[in-house]
């Protein structure tokens, strides 16, 4: 597992890290690529350019206006992606791929109309939102009238230019609201992280502060019987004894419940790891668990666990559905974890080594396990017994 809590093969899938810098140039191709499609609109430049209708020198600076603008284009929009460039850096830019799209139709015609599109998707991606608005629709305007000044008939572009850039200042906000969601997941972690921390050390306080002060008032006093009342001194230190165990007996309890897995938070893990993998996933978001013992909680979250990196190694599943239910059944009220995907369930003719060493601790824990084949996917149906009665079916 990483520090996010996804399996690494998960992680290696999720590479392409939207609004962050790339790490390699592995990253850096693969955000080019996100980038380059977008160059289709440059094909009417190119040809007229290629068919011979300019003179030589029209055509050379034809083809180094051409370049340049591609080249800045391609540079303020790939390094918005990571490290973008200052305000007046990037305003700067911006008006140069106006000019030159203002300027290029006017002098080698219509062919050139598309480079507006490019300095659209510049503006909604790279400018202040409250900026891009009026850079947006003064870029349009632009496109309108020199559609006029030239005679061309490619009106739908002026619709497309518009939709463009208001659609690229959506991906940016998107974008922004994502860096922000994964900022506050790990702030949100290690705060959580810190709590865990700080209820460990509170428990450890409790536990051993009275114990340790026990012990040493008892030694004390055993020092100062042990002279002229040895038998005293003898009960003292049998009572030292009996201190200690109690106190590393309570000291193995508190750490064994700050290990325990806990079914609220593999829940939460459950719904990264499924919508990280590319699979639709509906997990309940707190689980009742009234009258659930540690060891059978510890149990269900450890079924959890098995049965989602079945889904998302083997299956094949698009879609998975988690449920916990209190159920009241023949041997008594239970509560019920249910896994189900419509994916194939993997290749394996038996059970495997996850779900025997399940069915093992699931019955330490005087629970049960059922997993195979359904209609249309895999399900596993995890129960442990509950102490108080619950109504039947009532959802988690």
């Amino acid at each position: 597992m990483t520090d996010d809590g996804l399996p690494e093969d998960l992680r290696a899938q999720n590479a392409i890290r939207v609004g962050q810098e790339p790490r390699n140039r592995t990253e850096a191709m693969r955000k080019l690529v996100w980038i380059l499609p977008w160059l289709i609109f440059l094909g009417s430049p190119v040809q007229d350019l290629n068919s011979g209708h300019h003179s030589t020198a029209a055509t050379a600076a034809g083809w180094v206006a051409l370049v340049s603008f591609t080249g800045v284009y391609l540079t303020v929009v790939f390094r918005n992606m990571g490290r973008p460039f200052g305000g007046r850096t990037v305003a700067g830019l911006v008006v140069l791929l106006g000019t030159l799209a203002l300027v290029l139709p006017l002098t080698l015609g219509s062919a050139w109309i598309g480079l507006f599109v490019y300095v659209s998707v510049a503006c909604g991606a790279t400018l202040p939102q409250r900026i891009a608005y009026w850079a947006v629709g003064l870029n349009t305007l632009a496109m309108f009238l020199v559609l006029l000044r030239v005679g061309s008939d490619e009106w739908s572009l002026v619709l497309v230019v518009l939709l463009l850039g208001f659609a690229m200042m959506g991906v940016k906000q998107l974008v922004r609201t994502t860096v922000e969601l994964r900022k506050a997941r790990a702030t949100v972690a290690q705060l959580a992280a810190n709590e865990e921390r700080l209820r460990l050390a509170r428990d450890l306080h409790d536990l051993l502060g009275h114990s340790l002060s026990l012990i040493t008032l008892k030694s004390e006093l055993a020092g100062r019987m042990l002279p002229d009342h040895p038998d005293k001194a003898a009960q003292q230190v049998a009572d030292i004894e009996q201190v200690s165990r109690q106190a590393l007996v309570d000291v193995r309890e508190a750490v064994t419940g700050y290990r325990r897995q806990r079914l609220s938070a593999e829940l939460a893990g459950t719904q990264v790891a499924l919508t990280a993998a590319g699979v639709t996933a509906d997990v309940p978001a707190e689980p009742d668990l009234t009258g659930v013992p540690e060891e059978s909680e510890s149990a269900l979250a450890w079924a959890l666990r098995e049965a989602v990196t079945n889904v998302v190694r083997h299956s094949g599943a698009t879609r998975c559905t988690v449920e916990v239910l209190h159920r009241q059944t023949l041997d008594g009220p239970v509560l019920e974890l249910a896994v189900e995907d419509n994916g194939s369930g993997g290749s394996g003719k038996g059970p495997g080594n996850g779900l025997t060493g399940l069915t093992e601790r699931l019955e330490k824990a005087g629970g049960t396990l059922e997993a195979g084949r359904v209609k249309h996917g895999f399900r596993l149906v995890a129960r442990v017994p509950v102490d108080t009665p619950s109504a039947v079916g009532s959802g988690a």
